[in-house]
């Protein structure tokens, strides 16, 4: 059965300008054009062609993606959609950082964050020890830095190397101008930390760099002009645990302290090692996971509290390492593949 475009057009959601358009381009010709008047027709076995053709658009899909995808098999089209996803993510990130910093430039008002001084500090020494060491190049300068998001309800800190991630929210005291964010380096935020822990409160100034203010007294630390991982991405991306334990913190230190990579087998009751080591636990399902006992150990390091959570989705994904004491920090370890 022929359909005249305006037809095929109401059929599958295309206007017969865009169906005129993609005849042009080679994507969607007609099944047949009347060489009297020139007029296009269309057969509705095309129909699914066009449907996917629509969809493949309407998530901006580049023409010459879209060729490769309609030819293509099933599983094949699902990896280019991914890919442009992916693509679309990137670019939502670097277009948000790049407005944020705009925003940032053109009001005058300058950004102010006053919190505790101890509650700064202790930000400081819990987030910047998981940036990537300075002069790793290889990683590029932003993995080494500290991300300083400020917002009227909260001031987060944040640092990954790719293997950790760590977050961690402090209420300030006062809020003044517009919401932004700075990048400084991990090693120049480290050095104020016990400055900060001195004062009852600290102002924090954000106009161009960073200007910490204690009393009489100041640090400038400069910015870093480099685009951060789209952290929170990773963050709603977890899933709901499989398995969740609370374990001694000191103990599993302990456990950790000398060994490479450590195999735990965990259930509602305990955390093993092998037959060699065996800590009491408390949780819910259960699991057998690998970590490279340093990374995790420098997690634990920087908790709070006699206990500590670990929220396990699946051994290949980020785990999730909380304080039952800090319910403000929070770090992710990515566990290591086991043999066998």
């Amino acid at each position: 059965m022929r359909l005249t475009i305006s037809e095929f057009a109401r059929l599958v959601g295309l206007a017969p300008s865009a169906l005129r358009f993609y005849d042009d381009c080679g994507l969607l010709p007609p099944a047949e054009v009347d060489a009297t008047n020139g007029y296009r027709y269309y057969d509705k076995s095309q129909q699914p062609r066009a449907q996917l053709l629509r969809d493949l658009r309407e998530i901006d899909l580049p023409l010459p993606d879209v060729r490769l995808a309609l030819d293509a098999a099933p599983d094949e089209v699902a990896d280019i959609v991914r890919s442009h996803l992916r693509t679309l993510e990137a670019r939502s990130t670097a277009t948000r950082t790049a407005a944020t910093r705009l925003l940032t430039n053109l009001l005058s008002q300058q950004t102010t964050a006053v919190l505790g001084g101890p509650e700064l500090a202790s930000a400081i020494r819990q987030v910047a020890p998981t940036a990537a060491p300075a002069g790793q190049d290889n990683l590029g300068p932003a993995l080494s830095c500290v991300l300083i998001e400020l917002a009227p309800d909260e001031v987060t800190f944040v640092a990954t190397d790719r293997y950790r991630l760590a977050v961690r929210t402090v209420r300030p005291v006062e809020f003044d101008g517009a919401a932004a964010q700075v990048l400084v380096r991990a090693d120049e935020l480290a050095e104020v930390s016990r400055w900060a822990a001195a004062g009852d409160v600290v102002r924090v100034e954000l106009n161009g760099g960073l200007v910490l203010v204690r009393g009489d007294e100041s640090r400038e630390l400069r910015a870093v002009d480099a685009e951060y991982p789209a952290y929170g991405q990773i963050l709603d991306g977890l899933t709901p645990p499989a398995c969740r334990v609370v374990v001694d913190r000191v103990g599993l230190l302990d456990v950790l302290a000398g060994r490479d990579v450590v195999a735990f087998d965990i259930d509602q009751e305990s955390l093993r090692i092998g037959d060699e080591v065996k800590l009491d636990a408390i949780g819910t399902g259960a699991v057998r996971i690998g970590f490279t006992a340093s990374l995790l150990a420098a997690a634990l390091e920087v908790s709070v509290g006699p206990d500590v959570l670990l929220e396990i989705c699946e051994p290949a994904r980020p785990v999730v390492v909380r304080s039952a004491d800090q319910g403000t920090f929070t770090t992710l370890v990515m566990p290591v593949r086991l043999d066998g």
